[in-house]
């Protein structure tokens, strides 16, 4: 039986000028899935998931969410169909705490005569981010810390909490272990085995070859605009994919390039 996908792209093509940044791009990613979407500077990973986070339009082609076709004109409209992105810079307010993060633009009311004039539930917001830290093993000392006071793998855990709270159907990680070290970035890789084990697919894309590895399940490849492989991480290595980033290695087999199905 052909298992359901969360999310696909068909036929995607991206031009800037006379630039062609994407040409012809499919792309699926299924329930619970982690995808490496991989490629050099400039082979159109960022404008790929900015297509897909509603940054940008495409000029052709078309998504699927859950089988349904979609459009997004705007990433506030992706958000609300449950597609979140984790920057680089991570787009966090430092000066507010955890909790005024993960709710920043969808804060909860108290109910009754007191929420209509704008009084917040914090109590109510407070339990629910206690709740998903525990879910998602995240520790840090004081859940009311200001975001100035935790450490560079802490604030990540935070980014990627508010994308897990809000993004129950796709969550895109750009680089999300820059600039951490070991320990941290074992933190946040950890936290996307978490993401996907509840069912939520994640689009991870990295640099950092051995962490790829580490917790993908498949990698697409991008160079010059196009997928150039589209490879299960257990029938590859590393030095096959780096061979397809770098343009050594080309795909003579179609049937590589087509969407590998997870068994």
């Amino acid at each position: 039986m052909e298992r359901k996908s969360s999310f696909q792209a068909k036929g995607i093509k991206k031009s800037f000028g006379r630039i062609q940044a994407l040409n012809d791009i499919d792309f699926t990613i299924y329930p619970g899935e982690v995808v490496g979407l991989l490629g050099d500077n400039g082979a159109g990973k960022s404008t790929l998931i900015k297509i897909f986070s509603g940054a940008l339009s495409p000029d052709e082609g078309e998504l699927m969410l859950e089988g349904k076709a979609c459009s997004f004109h705007s990433p506030q409209e992706a958000r609300d169909a449950g597609i979140e992105t984790v920057y680089q810079d991570l787009a966090l307010a430092t000066d507010l705490d955890i909790e005024s993060n993960l709710f920043l633009g969808r804060e909860m009311h108290r109910p009754g005569l007191l929420g209509s004039f704008g009084f917040l539930d914090r109590k109510a917001m407070f339990s629910e981010v206690e709740e998903l830290f525990a879910k998602l093993n995240i520790r840090v000392r004081d859940l009311k810390s200001k975001v100035s006071d935790l450490s560079g793998g802490q604030r990540q855990a935070v980014a990627v909490a508010r994308a897990v709270k809000w993004g129950n159907k796709l969550v895109i990680m750009d680089e999300p272990t820059a600039a951490l070290g070991v320990e941290q970035s074992a933190m946040v890789l950890n936290l996307i085995r978490q993401v996907s084990s509840s069912g939520i697919p994640v689009i991870f894309i990295s640099h950092t070859m051995p962490f790829v590895f580490d917790v993908c399940d498949r990698v697409v490849i991008l160079r010059l605009g196009e997928i150039v492989a589209n490879l299960k991480v257990k029938e590859t290595s590393v030095n096959e994919v780096v061979q397809y980033i770098t343009g050594s290695k080309k795909s003579n087999d179609i049937a590589r390039l087509q969407q590998v199905t997870v068994q």
